[in-house]
């Protein structure tokens, strides 16, 4: 049943996302907001075309609250449906699975979340709400569900440390960072994996998992007075807590190239910078400067010279991941062992040259339709559209940052995209890692 309900929704919301797209309709969904009795902030969007409801709650309890604990917000986040309240994780399964819903936890840097699609027949939603409200206010951390996740995850780490492309990721992360919170992985590393227990989940659960560190998405067919109501029942069992303390700004790393042998035939590269963070005023300038430089693909600069023109690498490609604090600016490659060195000076040239010339008008007309017209699909579903007000809550956005999203992409100037460059991106200045170099290990060997 849930299936079925599924391919419905993501019919329906496709159908509707080319039909606005067609008409040049491309305003976001009307959303309404409020706060819990307990102080969470809740954004809702009445979607009443089917009988479901999709929710996200979302804390500021993603690794940047590790501390020294690595791996800590992620394991409490994994560990919240492993068993909570009355009820084992086989339990929780089987009750989501009897009334057709689903459940799942999501962990990153900023935030950790919770998600919940149900159908809006009161028996399910009943029981949906239910146990989510248990797993949000009262999971279990029992000893033997830790000791099966946390071992998951250390068999995880292992299979990450064959991947030469993850392990240049995260080098770049720790070189970029260094002492920062976003400087480590959030999965963690095996010592500090290991060494977690129940103790640890439940003191990061009871600091992190309040109501006013909290955000509530809900989309689906309730009316508002019955979305208040399923908000306030699901985070009823939370202390109201406090916000968690803001996180410091990174400092610049001193440029420089890390270099890590690495047994394969290909050579994985990572440059870059600190960015931009979620509100900064270059926000727009620098997103469609990205997309010309190398976040469209095949068809990018970065792209053309390093791919098409001169056969250095398949995959080329850049990338700004905003975050609360500035996330990183970066370039990507995969090589052969014997082009590498020649690869990154390419990409280097290649940004520098953007950063002094800016974007040629048809380039950046064609990456602005690119963003603008691919609008539509990022709202084209309850899913979809609850992840964005998960953002828009969890970062603070304005009610109506999605009816202006496409405005504010048409309106950007290649005057713009190249001062924001100048301004922001230093290539003399890049960290760099290389991941690669070393001889493949033989078949069973």
């Amino acid at each position: 049943m849930s299936a079925d309900v599924s391919r419905w929704s993501r019919a329906l919301g496709l159908g509707l996302a080319f039909l606005l797209l067609a008409a040049g309709a491309v305003a976001g969904p009307k959303i309404e907001s409020w706060q819990t009795p307990g102080g969470a902030r809740v954004l809702f969007v009445a979607a009443p075309e089917l009988p479901m409801v999709d929710v996200r709650v979302v804390f500021d309890a993603g690794s940047a609250r590790d501390g020294e604990r690595q791996g800590l917000a992620l394991l409490t986040n994994a560990l919240l449906t492993e068993g909570a309240g009355p009820w084992t994780a086989d339990e929780i399964a089987e009750r989501m699975d009897s009334i057709g819903a689903s459940l799942s936890t999501s962990s990153l840097r900023d935030m950790a979340s919770v998600s919940l699609r149900t159908l809006t027949e009161p028996k399910a939603l009943d029981v949906a709400a239910e146990t989510l409200a248990a797993v949000l206010a009262a999971p279990r951390f029992d000893p033997q569900d830790v000791e099966r996740v946390r071992n998951a995850q250390l068999v995880s780490l292992r299979e990450q440390e064959q991947s030469a492309g993850t392990v240049a990721s995260k080098a770049f992360y720790r070189a970029l960072y260094g002492s920062h919170p976003y400087a480590s992985d959030p999965g963690g590393t095996a010592e500090s994996v290991a060494g977690l227990g129940s103790d640890d989940f439940r003191r990061f659960h009871g600091r992190y998992y309040t109501a006013r560190n909290a955000v509530v998405a809900i989309v689906g067919a309730l009316d508002r007075a019955q979305a208040e109501a399923l908000a306030a029942r699901l985070l009823a069992g939370l202390p109201a807590g406090e916000p968690a303390a803001s996180v410091a700004d990174p400092a610049p790393p001193a440029p420089g190239e890390n270099p890590l042998a690495f047994p394969s035939t290909q050579t994985h590269i990572y440059l870059g910078q600190l960015g931009i963070a979620r509100h900064d005023p270059d926000f727009f300038p620098l997103l469609v400067g990205n997309h010309v430089l190398g976040s469209s693909g095949l068809v990018s600069l970065l792209g053309e010279e390093v791919r098409n023109k001169r056969g250095l690498s398949y995959s080329v490609y850049s990338g700004l991941v905003p975050m609360r604090r500035a996330g990183p600016f970066f370039a990507v490659a995969q090589t052969k062992n014997a082009q590498a060195d020649e690869a990154m000076a390419v990409m280097r040239k290649t940004i520098a040259d953007f950063v002094k010339d800016g974007p040629d008008r048809k380039l950046l007309d064609d990456a602005k339709r690119n963003l603008t017209g691919g609008f539509p699909l990022r709202i084209a579903s309850n899913g979809k559209i609850v992840e964005q007000l998960a953002v828009i809550g969890f970062y603070g956005y304005p009610l109506d940052w999605l009816d202006t999203y496409v405005a504010k992409v048409d309106a950007v100037t290649a005057e713009q995209v190249r001062d924001a460059f100048r301004r922001r991106i230093d290539p003399a200045s890049f960290t760099a890692v290389v991941v690669g170099g070393g001889q493949p290990k033989a078949p069973g060997g």
